[in-house]
This record gives C-alpha cells, sequence and structure tokens, in this order.
C-alpha cells in the first residue's frame, strides 16, 4: 500500500468554519415533527446558496474529464452510500435530456468486492482498496458523508490523492476529517444530519445540470484533441491478453 501523501487544507463551500448557522425563525417547543424539519432546512438553505459557484465549477471539471475518457468514482456509507448511488445512476442514465452515457461507478455497489475487501482488510480498506483498483491519475473520486469523520472514506481520499485522483467531498459542518483530507469540499451549515442529507441530494441534481450543459462543448474539445493525434478519450485502457489458437498464431483479448 502506498504511503498516503499528508492532506492540504481542502476548500469549502456552504459552511462557515466549523460552525452552522444558528436557526432562526425557529418553529417553536410546540411545533409538529413537519415543521420543526423544515424549519431546520430552511435554516441551511440561506448559506447554502454560496455553494453555486463551486457547484457550477465541479460541475464544469467533471464535464471534461468525463468527455476526456475520465470516469467518477463515489463511495458513501448508509444514506449516504444510497445517495452517490442515486449520482451515477444520473450520470449512466440521464438527468433530463438524453445523451451518451458517462462513466461512473459506486464504489460500495460492489458487493462481493466490499464485503471481501472487509473480511480480508478491515472495514477501513474497503473503499480505498478499489480506489487504487479502478482510479487513473485525472479522474474524480467524490466521497459523501454528513459526519465527514467516517474511517473508510478519509482513507479512500488518502488513496486517491496518492494514485493522482482529484477528491471531492460532500459534508456537512466544517471542519472534519473528510474536508480536510480532500482537495474541495461542498459542506452543509446544518447539525442535522437529515438536512445535510437533502442538500446532498438537490447537490446532486444541481451537479449533475452543469454536467449536462458543459457536456457537448466537452465532447467537441475531446473530438478536436482526438483529431490532432492525441488517444481516443473513448477508449479506456484495461488488461490485454495474449492467447495462442493452437496453430502458433496469437490472438488479443480484452
Amino acid at each position: 500500500m502506498a504511503a498516503a501523501r499528508p492532506a492540504r487544507p481542502a476548500r469549502t463551500a456552504g459552511s462557515t468554519a466549523g460552525q452552522a448557522r444558528p436557526a432562526t425563525g425557529s418553529a417553536g417547543p410546540g411545533a409538529s415533527v413537519l415543521d420543526a424539519h423544515l424549519a431546520a432546512l430552511a435554516a441551511a438553505l440561506l448559506p447554502y446558496r454560496r455553494a453555486e459557484e463551486l457547484l457550477a465549477r465541479w460541475g464544469g471539471e467533471l464535464a471534461h474529464r468525463l468527455a476526456a475518457g475520465g470516469r467518477l468514482l463515489v463511495a458513501g456509507n448508509g444514506g449516504s452510500a444510497a445517495e452517490a448511488q442515486h449520482l451515477t445512476a444520473e450520470l449512466v442514465g440521464k438527468l433530463r435530456d438524453d445523451r451518451e452515457p458517462l462513466s461512473a461507478l459506486a464504489l460500495h455497489a460492489e458487493t462481493s468486492a466490499l464485503t471481501a475487501i472487509g473480511n480480508d482488510y478491515g472495514y477501513d480498506e474497503v473503499f480505498a482498496r478499489q480506489v487504487r483498483a479502478h482510479g487513473r491519475p485525472d479522474d474524480i473520486l467524490l466521497l459523501m458523508s454528513t459526519s465527514g469523520a467516517s474511517a473508510n472514506l478519509v482513507a479512500a481520499a488518502h488513496a486517491g490523492r496518492a494514485a493522482g485522483l482529484r477528491c471531492w467531498a460532500f459534508t456537512g459542518p466544517t471542519p472534519n476529517p473528510l474536508a480536510d483530507a480532500c482537495h474541495d469540499t461542498l459542506a452543509i451549515a446544518s447539525p442535522d444530519s437529515q438536512v445535510v442529507q437533502e442538500l446532498h441530494l438537490v447537490s446532486t441534481h444541481v451537479l449533475c445540470e452543469y454536467v449536462d450543459r458543459v457536456l457537448p462543448a466537452a465532447l467537441a474539445a475531446a473530438g478536436r484533441a482526438v483529431a490532432a493525434g492525441a488517444p481516443d478519450p473513448a477508449v479506456r485502457a484495461g488488461v490485454e491478453v495474449v492467447l495462442d489458437d493452437g496453430t502458433g498464431r496469437q490472438t488479443e483479448a480484452g
């Protein structure tokens, strides 16, 4: 296992450093469950608007990297795992309008690999080992955690940086270990993990909207690069196996 490089301080958007803004306009002690939940969500929405610039930048970068043959790796635990898988479904499938599929993998959905790695190496390694297996320089790794303290996600971030991936995080309020381990973080300013997850879902949709906006130009730029002699971005390096068909001739597979 490669030694993890020291993490650079992360840039964050959507929260103040280390503190969630206090809930204003509280629903009060006699409020219903719904009113109390909506009050917490409303308190987080105002600082969340500052995430627009970050999501636009991420969407543009992701579109160009995917168009150039890169891949998005995503992971999370529990509810964040479901949200991460939601994101990959939008990219491999579509958000709204039809387009070509984009390469995105939810690492927690690889159940046989996940359980084998957990059994043999421990649960903290279930994502990091997959990142080392699948990630290539200039791929993007997006890690989702409401607390930002999940050891297996922090280990994945260190593995991603060591392998040359660009590492992003969706978290709750900063500072937190995952934000510190990633290049960029979208941090939701709420102490309520349910509100954090709900705004992570909004962020997923907005990120995909920006990808779709930028993708046509990104694909055109990638096409021009291929015409100029660069490798075809549609071809991703894999494993080549040389076979002898019994006649002395060799064929390639893979």
